[in-house]
């Protein structure tokens, strides 16, 4: 698995517009197991883990050449919603309500 961030930019009508990108690559091995993580991280019941603390978000650090290649970012993969409150952290914000696209 590889994880990194691309900085790109575009120019359109003389008006440059810059924006990052995660890219996310794998073989199939390494991308199943993504996968995996992430189902394990949506399907735990955070409610009922004693360990994880009111408020707080199940998580998974992933680090270079350890779980990710050597050319890999490192990368938290988790939660959302907090335990016993289901609140999100400050910082997010929702996308804008669109019709559902299925991919």
């Amino acid at each position: 698995m590889d994880i990194d961030v691309a900085d790109c930019e575009d120019e359109f009508e003389g008006e440059i517009k810059k924006w990052k990108e995660i890219l996310i690559h794998g073989d199939p091995e390494g991308l199943r197991s993504f996968a995996k993580l992430l189902i394990k991280i949506a399907n735990l019941n955070q409610e009922n883990e004693t360990w994880l603390p009111v408020g707080a978000r199940e998580h998974y650090h992933l680090r270079p050449n350890i779980e990710l290649g050597k050319s890999s970012e490192e990368v938290i993969v988790g939660r959302l919603d907090a335990k016993g409150t289901g609140d999100f952290y400050n910082s997010y914000v929702a996308k804008d309500a669109m019709e559902k696209i299925v991919l």
